[in-house]
């Protein structure tokens, strides 16, 4: 797959982000898009030999949208300057924890977690973590996710939230109201010919993040 025309045409949008340059240059969006669903199509042929629920999950399922929402922004812009899609059974529309692959010039990234849940989830998520703290802990300090991911990221409350006491000994991952773990990709890792491989390793570096998560979501 050629992924250097996707980074190409991404930095050519972000200098000219309107309709009139999307509709002169479609066929340059087509191509790009076409080696964006060449990529995610792959990632899961390569999972489904291990994880059998997204054997019947489409790209097309997993990638979100370019066109932005500009009803309630300040910016009007109409287009978005990367390509996301998620990786989980159910795909994009799902509630469940991801697996995400974002692509953009200067700015790719693997990340993983829940963002911005549903209030009834949040409180669900955290009371999992309450209950089992340990194990979570012992997920996040993993040596070869922390190496990968690094520290948990997201939007975290000041105080402490509703039914927790401040002196809660798992107060601060509490507060948290995204659970996202990221690790940002260059440029020329994205090019590389192995690039495949290691979204396919991170997938699984990062499954039993997800995977405690989504335990909210069942029990």
């Amino acid at each position: 797959m050629n992924l250097r025309i996707v980074l190409d045409f991404l930095k050519d949008l972000a200098e000219n982000n309107n309709r009139e340059w999307m509709n002169e240059n479609k066929t340059r969006y087509l191509e790009a898009r076409n080696a964006f669903v060449e990529l995610v199509q792959t990632v899961l042929d390569r999972l489904t030999e291990t994880e059998p629920e997204l054997s019947n999950l489409l790209p097309g399922e997993c990638i979100f949208r370019l066109y932005r929402d500009i009803r309630f922004s300040k910016d009007k812009t109409p287009f978005k300057t990367n390509f996301g899609a998620v990786i989980k059974p159910g795909g994009r529309k799902s509630p469940s924890a991801s697996f995400y692959i974002h692509l953009e010039p200067g700015n790719s990234l693997l990340a993983g977690g829940m963002y911005k849940p549903q209030a009834e989830i949040l409180k669900a998520v955290r009371q999992e973590i309450d209950y089992e703290a340990e194990e979570f802990r012992a997920i996040l300090n993993d040596p070869v996710f922390r190496s990968r991911f690094g520290m948990l990221t997201g939007e975290k409350l000041k105080r402490a939230p509703k039914d927790y006491p401040p002196d809660n000994p798992n107060i601060e991952l509490l507060k948290f109201k995204d659970y996202l773990i990221m690790t940002r990709i260059s440029d020329t890792t994205v090019l590389k010919k192995d690039f495949t491989d290691l979204v396919v390793e991170s997938y699984y570096i990062l499954k039993p993040f997800n995977q405690f998560l989504n335990r909210a979501l069942v029990e």
